[in-house]
């Protein structure tokens, strides 16, 4: 399977899965097989097909090399349910599949999922947002809440005007019309969905993110009510972990430094405080995403490579700003902690099978990304996509300001348009942004060699320019560099005359000694 991402766009799931089967068809090796005194053409072991395609998984960018042998036994499960493949017998429709020597074969015809219909997730997706918004609404303003509150009502209301300039606009003031506060959410809204559509790439978000998604209020709160690390505070303490579940968090993240736990531990402590942590995770009504932006962060998925890591950094940004408070603030809060526990040696192990990391990722995978209705490559993205969370949690919980910026550039511009002509109906023009152009992973590693042996070879031209080195340590360190680097090192000395002109010494090649000439020797005899 080419290493390459899967069509951006909406069902990004569907496509994908689809891609899978077609691949697994035309390229699972088949052969014949002995069973029971009886020979069976053009089939396959399971234990072969998962070796296979459990190798073509982990080199392929849109899952990368955390996917386990057990997760590619489960999506062949899948597959013999969905009758992408069948038994020997031409049995299908359960997931009986085990790494072991049953034979298995492909059917005449391999079934491709439907791409669902766009009108029934559009309504559901309304519906879904409009429950959101009953659920959490921002408090009335407080005292300390009036700062936090502050820079919607700076973006709504017009700057006070100094003075002696009142007099000047008083005839604009009156035609001046004020900046609604629909007008501020909606330009929030129009900036958010340009920035996204930009990184993605995608001509059109239609299916992917609604504009009714976007809720500004989640989007300023996440911004501005955060503590000095930079984690949501919510103000309404019922929202927010329990307790007991914080407590434990903490020991772990802090582990064997648990100040928070006063009490005496025990052998097996560790586990049973990460299983009580996963517990509650793991029963919650709904992922930490939300089932709402499943396809937007499905998206996302296709610039988790390395030559795109800061592009899909800063898509990650921007998205999670969108989640409600309190699911913001449980993500960060689950990422910082299984980070630092996969980074952590004294952590004793917590699974017999698995180590730290693989276990992080397999246990909290479902729990962050899923979709509402049951998708066989969840588990998959979703693994994928935790563990570029767990690696980048620091950068991508970082508020993007120059989000707040752009709206307050724009709205500062209706404002000085409404000042200038008073009496025209004022189109602003909402700014527009460009990315680095994307380049393939074979690119991005011929860039990489390239730029390594400019700067390698930069080095020598260093080496042969600097003055200050004798003659003796400059043949020492250029014949460290040609142990080093020989190729590049013949490239700029092609023979030993140039090496010997560079060093204004004689070539290197050894001439032979003067011989002395022999005395001859007269015969005795006269």
């Amino acid at each position: 399977m080419e290493s390459r991402p899967a069509a951006p766009g909406p069902y990004r799931a569907t496509k994908l899965w689809n891609e899978i089967t077609k691949y697994f068809r035309a390229g699972m090796p088949l052969r014949k097989h002995r069973q029971h005194f009886k020979r069976h053409g053009s089939c396959f072991t399971a234990s072969e097909a998962v070796d296979w395609l459990h190798e073509v998984l982990r080199s392929n960018s849109n899952f990368g090399p955390e996917v386990t042998r057990q997760q590619t036994i489960q999506l062949l499960r899948k597959f013999l349910k969905n009758h992408v493949i069948e038994d020997i017998k031409g049995r299908w429709g359960s997931e009986s599949l085990e790494d072991n020597s049953a034979l298995y074969r492909f059917p005449p015809t391999s079934p491709v999922k439907p791409l669902p219909s766009p009108c029934t997730q559009k309504e559901n997706l309304e519906n879904v947002c409009r429950d959101k918004e009953r659920l959490f609404k921002l408090p009335h303003l407080s005292r300390r809440a009036f700062k936090r509150h502050e820079l919607l009502q700076s973006l709504e209301n017009l700057e006070k005007t100094k003075p002696d300039r009142i007099e000047e606009n008083k005839e604009d003031m009156l035609h001046r019309k004020e900046i609604s506060q629909e007008y501020v959410k909606e330009t929030w809204r129009n900036i958010i969905l340009i920035h996204l559509q930009t990184i993605l790439g995608l001509p059109s978000l239609e299916d992917v993110l609604q504009p009714t998604q976007i809720i500004p209020e989640y989007v300023i709160y996440n911004m501005t009510n955060t503590s000095k690390h930079g984690v949501v505070i919510l103000q309404n303490k019922s929202e927010d972990l329990p307790h007991w579940v914080l407590s434990a968090m903490k020991c772990l993240a802090y582990w064997p430094r648990n100040n928070d736990m006063s009490q005496a531990t025990y052998s097996g402590f560790e586990r049973d405080v990460f299983r009580t942590v996963a517990d509650y995770f793991l029963n919650l009504p709904e992922p930490l995403l939300t089932f709402e932006y499943y396809e937007l962060f499905v998206n996302i998925l296709d610039l988790l490579q390395p030559h795109l890591e800061r592009i899909a950094v800063e898509a990650l940004q921007i998205c999670c700003l969108l989640l409600p408070p309190p699911n913001r603030r449980k993500i960060q809060l689950l990422m910082r902690m299984i980070s630092r526990m996969s980074e952590n040696v004294d952590m004793p192990r917590l699974h017999d099978a698995m180590g730290t990391r693989t276990l992080m990722i397999q246990t909290f995978s479902r729990c962050v990304l899923c979709c509402a209705e049951e998708v066989d490559l969840d588990e998959l993205l979703s693994t994928r996509l935790v563990s570029f969370l767990m690696d980048h949690q620091q950068d991508v919980f970082k508020v993007p300001t120059y989000l707040q910026v752009a709206v307050r550039d724009h709205i500062e511009h209706v404002k000085m348009a409404q000042c200038k002509y008073p009496k025209e109906e004022i189109c602003a023009i909402l700014p527009t942004y460009s990315y680095c152009k994307q380049i393939t992973p074979q690119e991005f590693e011929e860039q990489k060699v390239s730029t390594s042996q400019a700067a390698v070879a930069e080095l020598l031209e260093n080496i042969i320019k600097d003055k200050n080195l004798s003659v003796k340590d400059k043949k020492k360190k250029l014949k460290q560099f040609q142990k080093e680097y020989p190729l590049i090192y013949q490239n700029r000395f092609p023979t030993t005359e140039n090496e010997a002109a560079l060093l204004e010494n004689k070539p290197t090649i050894k001439q032979p000694m003067l011989s002395l000439r022999k005395p001859r020797f007269r015969s005795l005899r006269y």
